[in-house]
């Protein structure tokens, strides 16, 4: 049977032609043509006309193929594969670029996040749930968010980080109000961080497994 990662490449949340157009759509709403740093290397910088930020828009969620869960121990790895892939092609600045694009595996690491954390949340923020829903359900990608964000509910408190309103809607494990709150929260932290202050918000949830 097609594990649920391997679904939400082909066909789901993170389908291979999707996803990079919408991540680049995120990344002129962040960042529009100028030229922005890359992650481990300051002294190197990308622009949304280099060929290989889209390269990276392509590879980074890449390594959910074979997953079995999005959010689990074995999902949270998911940037290592094209990290792996801009490493080899382009130098350390690059590999690290997709590695951080992940909150989850940034602050596993103690690092900032990439610029490309910032686009990639966009996509959240601007996909219409009429785009993002019927896919995450036919993958089954939505039952996990629904039920993850339902068994977290009673750890959430009203903070900076999510807002009572916010906590209520990822516990409520109603698809629609679900993703409103989803799209809510990471809108916020799209604008809480973009000033690169340290991200307080994003909480570890697994061990390191590597």
């Amino acid at each position: 049977m097609m594990r649920i990662g391997t679904r939400s490449v082909l066909f789901g949340v993170h389908q291979f032609l999707v996803h990079p157009v919408l991540i680049a759509i995120g990344w002129w709403r962040e960042f529009g043509l100028c030229r922005v740093p890359l992650a481990a290397s300051p002294d190197h910088t990308t622009h949304l006309l280099d060929p290989r930020l889209w390269l990276a828009f392509v590879v980074h969620d890449l390594g959910y193929l074979g997953k079995p869960n999005m959010d689990g121990p074995e999902g949270e790895t998911h940037p290592e594969v094209g990290a792996r892939v801009m490493r080899r092609l382009f130098g350390d600045g690059w590999g690290d670029f997709v590695l951080l694009h992940s909150r989850y595996y940034a602050k596993r690491l103690g690092r900032p996040v990439s610029p490309l954390a910032m686009a990639d949340k966009w996509v959240i923020v601007l996909e219409p749930s009429w785009l993002y829903l019927p896919r995450a359900w036919a993958t089954g990608e939505l039952a996990e968010y629904l039920e993850v964000g339902a068994r977290r509910a009673d750890t959430w408190q009203p903070t900076d980080a999510v807002t009572r309103e916010e906590a209520l809607g990822l516990g409520s494990r109603k698809a629609i109000v679900w993703h409103g709150a989803v799209k809510a929260y990471m809108r916020r932290w799209i604008a809480a961080h973009r000033d690169g202050r340290p991200d307080t918000w994003t909480r570890q949830r697994h061990a390191d497994t590597t």
